[in-house]
């Protein structure tokens, strides 16, 4: 007898393989196989990095769809609901597709134990393969090498940046990371990379395999205008074998999205498409309308009133650095107060440190109802005030919701209470702007 609801198989799963996380494309893709392999898309764009996966995806899937494609999307973990992981031309999936689409993986896998994760991935290739897509969005979920998404061949993938996180899976240097991350890289297919300076085993493995790998600020730029931006390409070859004597370039607007680093997401998403063109189109007014329009959750996402309340996922010391950056640019509060809870595999010190002087006051909150690998509320409180010093942590409370009603509660007027640490915070944050009627600013 299969779980009926969508609630059942989600429980049905986190029970079926000994391991939380188990990286390897033996298991997943010999259930693949049994499946049929259908392709998800006649396109397909794989996305991995250590930050900014989601928002490159959000950027392609606006470009995408303002060009009339019909797009899917894979994106990992949820916040609020399962079915936000797998859209279908911006539609979350429905419980019917999904729990249609684990029914079919139960009887293929038979004795093979997968991982939720794993189960996930499947069930978003089925429902794209049965939704007559013209680009199929992959993004990966740890890692790239040995990622159950790393089963498909992308025909574009991109890594958008490489920073220390997951050491446990995936090395303790940028160098590991970023072999493992290029893994997702295809001879003879565009490999887009999203930073200036990316690992030199990531360029080493791309141009083992023979990809073709084009990097920000090499083969392609961004540069700043008055409220406005402007992407340039890499030129190609004219029939005659001669070049132009300008690379292409687009006028765009500045992103919705607020962080200083979206515009590198949004300049990698394009990088992709320029790469794939040829099959793609090439459409200047479709990417500047995605630019603008482009919407994630929980990226920054304020939500109104005195005080504010901002919600983001930052989780390492990368994003927190880029957080720190939005905070100094956006002083419009008298104190900024911090509700944080983190998992106990991250570098807490790394991100406590990165944001020290941009936060007035720490409410801390614990994550170990959450997920087997949260924090407690007292371990946090050990280690932001061995990092920061006992008078910096006003609060340290049992949940999210806790954490923030003591925050709220000290708060005064002008001053913005700031979400983040986990994507569990953000759950729980999204949750409590809700509940409390808050609306996005």
């Amino acid at each position: 007898m299969f779980p009926a609801t969508l609630a059942d198989w989600l429980d049905h799963q986190q029970r079926v393989h000994p391991r939380a996380i188990a990286l390897g494309l033996d298991r997943v893709r010999e259930v693949w196989t049994r499946l049929g392999a259908p392709a998800p898309a006649p396109v397909v764009i794989t996305i991995g990095g250590t930050n900014g996966k989601g928002s490159t995806v959000a950027f392609l899937e606006a470009m995408l769809g303002a060009a009339g494609k019909r797009v899917g999307a894979y994106t990992s973990p949820h916040l609020l609901h399962y079915n936000e992981r797998v859209r279908v031309a911006g539609r979350d999936a429905d419980d019917v597709a999904l729990i249609d689409a684990f029914g079919r993986i139960e009887v293929a896998r038979g004795e093979i134990a997968l991982t939720y994760f794993e189960y996930g991935t499947l069930a978003a290739l089925l429902i794209f393969a049965a939704s007559a897509l013209d680009v199929a969005l992959l993004e990966v979920g740890l890692g790239g090498r040995l990622d159950a998404v790393n089963l498909i061949d992308a025909d574009a993938a991109i890594v958008t940046t490489v920073d220390l996180d997951h050491q446990d899976w995936l090395g303790n240097d940028r160098e590991s990371i970023g072999r493992e991350k290029a893994g997702i890289f295809r001879r003879g297919r565009p490999a887009i990379v999203g930073e200036s300076d990316p690992p030199q085993a990531l360029i080493e493995h791309a141009g083992r395999i023979g990809a073709d790998l084009r990097i920000a600020g090499h083969d392609f730029r961004v540069d700043a205008q008055v409220d406005a931006w402007r992407w340039s390409g890499w030129p190609e070859a004219c029939d005659d074998g001669t070049y132009p004597d300008s690379p292409p370039s687009v006028m765009l607007p500045e992103p919705t999205l607020a962080a200083p680093c979206q515009i590198d997401n949004a300049a990698a998403a394009i990088a992709a498409l320029y790469a794939l063109r040829g099959r793609l189109g090439w459409n200047p007014r479709a990417i500047g309308e995605g630019v603008a329009s482009a919407r994630i959750a929980a990226r920054l996402q304020r939500f109104g009133g005195d005080p504010e309340l901002v919600i983001d996922v930052a989780h390492n010391p990368q994003a927190a650095n880029m957080l720190a950056t939005w905070l100094r640019g956006s002083r419009a509060s008298e104190h900024t107060l911090a509700v944080f809870g983190a998992l106990g595999d991250k570098d807490v010190r790394g991100v406590v440190g990165a944001l020290a002087a941009e936060i007035d006051a720490w409410f801390l909150a614990g994550l170990d109802q959450d997920s087997p690998r949260g924090l407690d509320a007292r371990s946090l409180r050990a280690v932001v005030e061995a990092t920061l010093g006992a008078s910096a942590v006003h609060a340290s409370e049992a949940n999210v919701a806790a954490a923030l009603a003591v925050a709220f509660a000290r708060a005064q007027p002008g001053d913005r209470v700031i979400a983040f640490g986990s994507f569990f915070v953000a759950a729980a944050a999204l949750g409590f702007a809700h509940e409390h009627r808050l609306g996005v600013a």
